[in-house]
Formats: structure tokens, sequence, C-alpha cells
């Protein structure tokens, strides 16, 4: 498995010539929309690439307080699945930076093309850390960790049965709200992916970092589960 962050640096740099596909346009900022010229630039992206270890699957969503799990899953919507690294960019690069996404919403970039929902089955005996950033700091964080999930960076931060899921983004009215999705809560102990995290953001303070399993939430749904997958 590649895990080197320099095979993944070599690749970004070889774009760094190619002019990514933007709108003059103002966009909605609440509802990001890919223009057809740039879903033509990433399937063609996607045809010749350098390949990704994994697919991943950008998706958006609005939290409302309150929603019903059924309410949260209507409104989340997948942008694009990528398998690689131009497909990547050139999905960052066409739907709009987390600084001028609106207050509850939230991207998410999951493994494969699971879906960021909690009793989904890959997600389910899983839980996330959480870490607060100032708004100042979401951009460069978000960008490191969807770089570092990519080149799974994170993996060996991961005890063995276990991995890292999807990374996720959400505006909130102050700090904005980082989550690192696993699919093992049980393990989470093991991992030292925290330290992973501070090491690669150095000159970023997070005002708050904890862990919580997902089936530990009120709103987790676990009558939506299979039997194999209930606890």
């Amino acid at each position: 498995m590649t895990r080197l962050r320099s095979w993944y640096v070599m690749a970004v740099s070889s774009l760094q010539s190619v002019d990514c596909v933007k709108s003059a346009e103002a966009r909605p900022v609440g509802s990001p929309q890919l223009p057809r010229a740039a879903i033509n630039e990433i399937h063609s992206s996607e045809q010749s690439g350098v390949p990704l270890n994994t697919s991943w699957t950008f998706w958006l969503d609005k939290s409302i307080p309150g929603s019903s799990a059924a309410q949260y899953e209507a409104s989340i919507r997948k942008l694009y699945t990528v398998s690689t690294v131009q497909g990547f960019w050139s999905v960052y690069n066409n739907i709009p930076e987390v600084s001028n996404l609106n207050v509850r919403y939230t991207y998410h970039l999951m493994r494969n093309e699971r879906r960021p929902v909690w009793e989904d089955k890959a997600n389910c005996k899983g839980g996330c850390w959480r870490l607060k950033c100032s708004k100042l700091d979401s951009p460069a964080v978000w960008k490191e960790l969807l770089l570092a999930a990519i080149g799974e960076q994170l993996t060996d931060c991961m005890a063995e049965g276990d991995e890292v899921g999807g990374i996720s983004i959400s505006i909130r009215e102050r700090d904005d709200l980082i989550e690192i999705w696993n699919s093992r809560s049980d393990l989470h102990e093991q991992s030292t992916v925290i330290d992973k995290v501070k090491d690669l953001l150095q000159e970023v303070n997070f005002s708050a970092i904890f862990y919580k399993a997902f089936y530990t939430h009120q709103a987790f749904e676990s009558e939506k589960l299979p039997k194999s997958y209930k606890r």
C-alpha cells in the first residue's frame, strides 16, 4: 500500500500548471453545483490520472438541530466519487472553499461510497475524533487532512483491523468542527491519529479534541441496522 505523501506531492505538483475550471460568476455557496465543464474535466482526469489506493466520495449536507435520521439522510447530497489524484483536485477546485460555505453546512470525504451516516453498515461500529478549530484555520486544516486521507498517511496511525472511513468539516457560528471517522470505536484508544494531526498542523491550535462512538449518540437508530450489525 502506498503511504508516502511525497508520492502524492509529486502528483500534485504536476497539476500546478493546469488551470482548474471555475465559473467567474458567483456560485450559491449553500448548495454547490458542479458545472458541466467541471464534470467533463473530472471525468477526463479519472480516465488517465494517478490512481488512489481506494476511491473517495465527496458529500454535502445541511444539519438542522432536532431533525430525525430520515430528515438528515434526505439532506445528504453526493457530489462526486473520485479514484485518482487529478480527479480529487478537479472536484476540490470546483466546489466552494469551506470559508464560503454557509453555517450548518458540512462537507464530507468518505472512503469508497459509504454514506456519511452513523448507521451505514461501514460506520455503525465506529465513531469519530472531533476537533474544533478557528475559522481562520479551517481551510488549511480541511485541505491538509484531505491530503492525509487520500495519501493514506493516517493508515499507519490506526490499530490493526481499523481504518479511517472519512473526514468531515462542519461550519458553525464560532469554531468549525472537524471529524475524523473510524470503523471500530473499540480500537480508537490504540490509534495515534491525533498525534499525526498535530504533527501535520503544528501551527494550529485546536480548542477541543475528543472522541465519541456513534452508538453512544442519543439519535443513533440501532433499529435501522441489520441484526448482524447490532451491538
